[in-house]
């Protein structure tokens, strides 16, 4: 039965690999740092920062064993404090982020990443094409690709007396102290708006408003708010919808293939995570020797496997053993990008203050 699970999770995980090539034709706190120095007088350390357990700890270690490197691993709980420490860091103390590609967007816009030395990551040609040059980096000067991800609705058909078909169900008042989604404003405001019919990154101020008190109405049906582990939830039965990304899915689906997957009728969202090299980072050659590492094709398949995100190497290709397409095709053609609302996002950041206080 784990063998059928794990080949399950692959077929999801290769699925969405496939569907996000469709997708790119339309395109769109630290640890103190080691004191040891290595050869050319760079510091044998590497400072990342980025969501926890985002990179398997099997690769991390492996890296510091093959280069003698030791790797300091922060974390941060959103994209938005990401960009708050960065900005109060002035591009420095970090040497290598992965967050996604909205917020890092703006952090190009304030100058806070640096222009990849591609000349130092040879597997950089490894990155699949369709997940370069997107918006956020129309000239692949900045970022490195990582992983995508498309969040989805998934319940449980045994807890809910009726069939969910998309954003618009989640307000059934059958559904009452049952659902859990992500502690994120844009992608929880973001489906509120889908449900409206309206984009993801609408910016006009009177939509938003009652984007708002449509999202206040929910909240009767919300019994947690997580980002990390909404699949916990789903596994154990205390929830009986979630709304997540695909690999916290293919978690949960796991522990219990039963539950069901559903593609929101009013259309997917998906993002890009890829790391870049902060502006004054004070290892950029250590952090182009862990970029170069990650790249190699086995080890990025390797990491797919653990993290369940889709691949974005297309030299990972030859090690994913099964692909299946599983994603109807006219979803992937109303998907859209979540991007960079400008001034607008003060708005998406008081009104999920407003809706988590409620």
């Amino acid at each position: 039965m784990k063998n059928s699970k794990k080949r399950l999770a692959r077929l999801l995980c290769a699925a969405m690999a496939a569907a996000m090539v469709l997708a790119g034709c339309n395109s769109s706190g630290g640890n103190s740092s080691s004191s040891s120095a290595g050869q050319g007088g760079e510091e044998q350390v590497l400072n990342i920062y980025t969501w926890a357990d985002y990179f398997p700890a099997d690769i991390v270690e492996e890296f510091t064993s093959t280069t003698g490197i030791k790797v300091n691993y922060s974390t941060f709980e959103s994209n938005e404090e990401m960009l708050m420490k960065l900005e109060a860091a002035k591009g420095g103390q970090y040497d290598l982020i992965l967050a996604s590609d909205y917020i890092i967007e703006t952090a190009i816009q304030k100058e806070l990443v640096g222009k990849l030395d591609t000349q130092q990551i040879p597997n950089f040609q490894n990155i699949n094409p369709a997940f370069q040059s997107k918006y956020y980096d129309p000239t692949n000067e900045y970022t490195v690709p990582y992983a995508a991800g498309i969040p989805l609705i998934i319940y449980n058909p045994e807890l809910v007396d009726f069939e969910i078909k998309g954003f618009e169900d989640l307000w059934n008042p059958q559904l009452a102290d049952s659902i859990v989604v992500m502690d994120d404003a844009r992608n929880v405001i973001g489906l509120t708006l889908k449900s409206m019919g309206y984009s993801l990154n609408e910016t006009d101020e009177a939509v938003l408003g009652q984007a708002k008190e449509k999202l206040m109405a929910l909240k009767p049906n919300i019994r947690a708010l997580d980002y990390s582990t909404p699949y916990n939830l789903m596994i154990s039965g205390e929830t009986a919808v979630g709304y997540m990304f695909t690999s916290q899915i293919i978690t949960a689906l796991n522990e219990n293939p039963d539950l069901k997957v559903v593609y929101p009728e009013e259309g997917l969202g998906f993002g890009i995570d890829s790391c870049f090299v902060p502006s004054d980072a004070p290892h950029k050659e250590n952090a182009y020797k862990f970029l170069d590492f990650i790249l190699d094709g086995e080890r990025s398949a390797h990491i797919s496997e653990e993290t369940m995100y889709i691949n974005c190497n297309s030299a990972a290709t030859p090690f994913i053993k099964e692909q299946a397409l599983v994603i109807p095709d006219e979803m992937i053609e109303g998907a859209e990008f979540m991007m960079n609302v400008g001034e607008a996002d003060e708005l998406y950041q008081q009104i999920w203050t407003e809706f988590k206080m409620s």
